[in-house]
């Protein structure tokens, strides 16, 4: 089931896309849902074309918990070591942004640069010190990610969060996938029409079952709040005037513009 947050004529709702992937935006419609998806889904009578109506962030966490390191091939291009134990930073609520939403490029930072990544969405009632079953309960669907990263400033500050943690530097999208299995995914990043980034979910050093569990032990995760898993290797730089589209394999594509801070 794929399920979206949406702007409409009469206000914002989630809803459930239906239709063919393969069919683009003109074949999809997203019927409307009562309330939050996080209970029995109840249909109201409203439906649009997917064209119709602004995709919104799918969810709006109440923090973005995410792995730096855990693909081998993406901490042997920064000449770094995995990690023994999963590498955790935050970013603010304040970064998520949606589809087609613009990615700002900070005056503090001249390198700025993509990082194609597979979203956990935790579903009720959260995880608190779960185990690796508990954590598999834990997780309601599935989204993209984009992880932005200023990497001049990561690199100056030696801990990550200013470098990561710009309004905009965390578009999530387009939906939400749930009932599906995450074990060997494409992850695939476009800047304009140039691939960028391609490595899989098979790739991860940590599964998303494993990450879960562990960031439980550290801090409780609740419902609608996302953890990002690590990108693969071919993190590069952004410009004003591109368009950055990160792709997962049975997710869709998660698409941003990419301008100057007005």
């Amino acid at each position: 089931m794929r399920i979206a947050r949406f702007a409409h004529p009469g206000g914002m709702s989630f809803g459930v896309v239906e239709g063919e992937a393969e069919a683009g935006a003109a074949g999809l419609t997203v019927a409307q849902i009562e309330g939050h998806p996080f209970g029995q889904l109840r249909f109201t009578e409203q439906r649009w074309a997917l064209a119709d109506v602004r995709l919104l962030s799918p969810i709006l966490p109440s923090k973005v918990v995410c792995v730096g390191r855990n693909y081998r091939d993406h901490a042997a291009e920064h000449a770094a070591e995995v990690p023994a134990e999963p590498l955790l930073f935050l970013k603010p609520s304040t970064s998520v942004i949606g589809p087609q939403d613009a990615i700002r490029l900070p005056p503090q930072s001249v390198q700025v640069e993509h990082e194609a990544e597979v979203a956990v969405v935790i579903g009720p009632p959260g995880a608190r010190r779960v185990d690796r079953a508990g954590a598999e309960r834990a997780i309601f669907g599935w989204t993209c990610a984009n992880d932005v990263t200023a990497r001049d400033l990561q690199r100056m500050d030696g801990q990550w969060t200013r470098a990561k943690g710009f309004d905009s530097f965390c578009p999530l999208g387009p939906w939400i996938v749930t009932g599906e299995d995450l074990a060997d995914r494409e992850v695939r990043c476009e800047v304009d029409e140039e691939v960028r980034q391609l490595g899989r979910t098979s790739e991860m050093v940590f599964d998303p079952a494993t990450l879960v569990s562990y960031v439980s032990h550290v801090m409780t995760l609740l419902p609608g709040d996302v953890v990002l898993t690590g990108t693969p290797a071919g993190v590069g730089p952004l410009a004003a005037g591109e368009t950055v589209t990160v792709r997962v394999a049975g997710m869709g594509e998660l698409a941003n513009p990419v301008l100057e801070l007005e």
